[in-house]
């Protein structure tokens, strides 16, 4: 499950079927992966507007990443074990 080779994005591709297949989780990805694309996005600009926008941007990031991981216990098939802190940063922008 976690012989990714060198390609981090054909090993989630892979993996994303059978690691999403409750309803409520895809559910709540659909929902909320425009919310973190958002957040992102804000984040990326708020050296330029303020950093109220910074603040607004991270907490839309953080409430994507909260609620994904609890849906993500719905699921039958567990996610992998995350490497480390690098790791999980990749795979959750991986799956985004």
């Amino acid at each position: 499950m976690d012989d990714r080779g060198s390609s981090l994005l054909a090993w989630q591709w892979t993996n994303y079927p059978a690691g999403h297949r409750d309803r409520r989780n895809l559910l709540v990805h659909a929902l909320t992966a425009p919310l973190f694309q958002v957040g992102t996005v804000a984040l990326a600009m708020s050296p330029f507007i303020g950093a109220r926008l910074a603040v607004l941007g991270v907490g839309a990031m953080a409430s994507t990443v909260v609620l994904q991981l609890r849906t993500h216990r719905l699921e039958r098939k567990a996610p992998a074990p995350f490497r480390g802190p690098g790791d999980v940063v990749a795979r959750f922008l991986a799956e985004q």
